[in-house]
């Protein structure tokens, strides 16, 4: 392989192949060539005039958007000093700026780096450090807690800012005279195009290694054959695109058939039906508690123009399925995928359907349940293990071993598969706490929690919830001197959201004379689920 990186940081950090997993290119669509840039791919190859992006602040055409992110590569290596490999911090919500940014990254041989805007400045400070980010592209909204980061950080990148959509600010003043033409960094199809983050069971957060291989193979399998797109769809999703699921959604399924991409800033129930209505979109995604918060916001809507509705981020429930489909007619797609494989690797759409049943494997992938002892099953229940096009990667990090077994990515579900091939959701197989499709690490909200000097000791666990599936519950010992009250609920709350992203606060807080351990003092959290 002949890489068009130069600077091979993230490259030599890859584990070793025999940690990785077994990869499948199965199919003419999954075999790419050697040699090309994905940013090329989704913004230069549709037609110049056609709708790339629209939102409350205005629209741009693909031919628009390719120049826009051509004078941001422009900037980026010929005036920032960006050398390719590099990695490029973004941070801010969904804009048209944050997309053409991202293209541009990537153009001029960079690797992303897309941050959760809920971020606080410690999160963005390990992310900083951990990837070695060398340049940032910051929303100016975003400027306090980005200026925490970097004060935390081992080096400030060097960073540029923009004011949202605005045709003014930092970024638009300095390509303002840079010519609309650049040719694109000559990446090699295994280059490192991406590195997205999660947070894994101890809460130090893990960075999933995604080439410009990736980026496509994921809509030429789940897009192309679940979800069939069409060059007139409009696509809204209320994810990110630090996630890969807003990514997808939001960005590279849109672009890669010819479609319009509808960003939303602040996307709760409300927002995404007014960007239904307003900018007609035709395909939405979005967690299965927003689908349920919405249906009693329906009365009066005009959501005509959606055609297709998927789930993510969390198990859809048959009886949010059903309601949905009662006050809208139309069946959700559900789908399950991971950070680690990109996007969704199982899923049903239409006829093929089944309420409560995530679906079958997509095309381009396999999959399976395995046993205690690493034996795949014909069908019953046991640990989800797939492989396919994309998998996982961790960047440095010894927790490879514990996601790869035997070429298989196992990605810490618990499934039961059925003699059709549908696989059917159980439950989480480690303590990651998911939360209206937000993963949070019980370690990390124990950690912030540990830093209130209220705090002798606490346990956090996920607890069943019907609106969000678990909700963070935390069990605390109170240091000497202080009370449990109402008052110091509150305190502690908004210490976490004060701490961490404000999602993994403990909405649910016990105060306990002694938490339960093992004779050699180990924590037993089973007890604390239990009831114990």
């Amino acid at each position: 392989m002949t890489s068009g990186h130069i600077d091979r940081f993230i490259a030599e950090g890859l584990p070793p192949p025999q940690d990785q997993p077994e990869f499948l290119f199965v199919g003419p669509a999954l075999r790419y060539p050697e040699r090309f840039n994905c940013a090329v791919e989704l913004i230069d190859r549709a037609p110049r005039d056609d709708l790339a992006l629209v939102n409350d602040s205005g629209e741009w055409t693909y031919g628009e958007m390719s120049d826009w992110s051509n004078r941001i590569a422009r900037l980026l290596v010929e005036r920032e000093g960006l050398v390719s490999g590099n990695r490029v911090l973004l941070r801010g919500p969904n804009t048209a700026t944050m997309f053409a940014a991202w293209l541009g990254v990537l153009k001029g041989g960079g690797v992303v780096v897309a941050t959760m805007p809920m971020l606080r400045g410690k999160e963005i400070a390990t992310i900083l450090d951990r990837a070695e980010v060398s340049h940032a592209i910051i929303d100016a909204r975003f400027a306090a807690d980005f200026g925490e980061a970097c004060g935390r950080a081992a080096r400030a990148p060097g960073t540029i800012s923009y004011d949202g959509d605005a045709a003014h600010g930092d970024l638009a003043g300095r390509i303002a005279d840079i010519p609309p033409d650049f040719v694109a960094c000559d990446t090699h199809r295994d280059d490192v195009a991406l590195l997205a983050f999660t947070s894994g069971t101890t809460g130090q957060p893990k960075a999933c290694v995604h080439f410009h291989r990736d980026v496509l193979a994921c809509a030429d399998s789940f897009a192309r054959h679940v979800l069939k797109p069409g060059p007139g769809d409009r696509w809204a999703c209320s994810a990110p695109l630090a996630f890969t699921f807003g990514l997808g959604m939001e960005l590279i399924f849109p672009w890669r058939f010819g479609g319009t991409a509808v960003t939303i800033e602040t996307p709760g129930p409300a927002a995404l039906l007014n960007a239904i209505e307003r900018h007609r979109v035709t395909v939405l995604g979005t967690a299965p508690t927003a689908y349920k918060a919405m249906i009693p916001l329906l009365a009066g809507r005009e959501i005509a123009s959606l055609k297709t509705c998927l789930s993510a981020g969390e198990h859809l429930p048959a009886a949010t399925w059903r309601a949905w489909h009662e006050a809208t007619g139309l069946g959700i797609v559900d789908g399950i995928g991971a950070t680690e494989m990109m996007h969704i690797f199982i899923s049903a759409a239409g006829d093929d359907i089944r309420p409560g049943a995530t679906g079958k494997v997509v095309p381009g992938y396999v999959a399976t349940v395995l046993d205690d002892a690493g034996v795949a099953l014909d069908s019953g229940v046991g640990r989800l293990a797939v492989k396919g096009p994309t998998g996982c990667r961790y960047f440095d990090d010894e927790r490879q071993a514990s996601y790869v077994e035997n070429g298989w990515n196992v990605t810490g579900d618990t499934y039961r598969l059925d003699a059709d091939g549908y696989f059917w959701f159980v439950a989480r197989s480690d303590d990651m706490i998911v939360s209206s499709g937000y993963n949070i690490a019980a370690p990390e909200v124990e950690g912030a929690l540990y830093d209130h000097q209220a705090v002798e000791e606490c346990a956090v666990i996920g607890a069943p919830d019907p609106e969000r599936g678990q909700i963070v519950k935390a069990f605390i010992v109170l240091a000497k001197g202080y009370g449990a009250s109402d008052a110091l609920v509150a305190e502690l709350q908004a210490h976490v959201k004060a701490t961490v992203a404000p999602y993994k606060y403990p909405r649910a807080i016990v105060f306990v004379d002694a938490l339960p351990k093992t004779a050699t003092g180990k924590l037993q959290r089973f007890s604390l689920r239990d009831g114990r």
